[in-house]
């Protein structure tokens, strides 16, 4: 599915609002059910308090899955801001659930993969070199971060050895044609 600003997580995720992201508060418990993409913002979170009231475009470094969370800035919860105002989201059924580390500003973190935002239709994703995905996981430090494809690793208990941050990949420079 396309979406335009605003879209629909794969999965809703029982969340907690950090103290005073939204006003004078404690931890507040919600329900993270959407997504905002603005161009050069932080990825936005829409949430629907216990209270009824629902709050748009609550940064992600601002809701956890635990009110014991560790403090957490914008730039661990995501490398790059959003590319543009497109974008679609899924989950990745053989992706679903796998345990995995992704490289975040304070370090490496682990946990576990929730779904993948594609940005489409901007200049950066128009280009081999900037083109990314976002893989969206739940850390055991009690956070979320979404992060480029080439900042996590996830596992396939069957299929991979360990998880080593490969060394010899290179980005892509070229796009293909068949009609070439």
């Amino acid at each position: 599915m396309l979406y335009t600003h605003a879209g629909a997580l794969p999965a809703h995720q029982y969340v907690w609002v950090e103290p005073n992201a939204l006003g004078q508060h404690d931890w507040l418990q919600g329900v993270w059910f959407g997504l905002t993409c603005y161009p050069g913002r932080a990825f936005g979170c829409h949430v629907m308090l216990e209270c009824g009231a629902v709050y748009r475009n609550v940064p992600l470094h601002q809701v956890a899955h635990r009110n014991t969370a560790a403090p957490w800035t914008a730039a661990d919860a995501q490398t790059w801001d959003a590319y543009g105002y497109e974008f679609s989201m899924i989950e990745y059924p053989y992706l679903a659930g796998m345990n995995g580390k992704a490289r975040c500003k304070s370090g490496e973190c682990q946990g576990h993969y929730l779904f993948t935002l594609v940005p489409i239709g901007d200049a950066f994703s128009a280009t081999p070199t900037q083109s990314k995905e976002f893989y969206f996981m739940q850390l055991t430090n009690g956070r979320y971060t979404a992060q480029p494809t080439n900042h996590v690793l996830l596992e396939d208990r069957s299929f991979t050895d360990t998880l080593s941050w490969p060394t010899f990949l290179r980005r892509q420079t070229d796009w293909h044609s068949a009609e070439e």
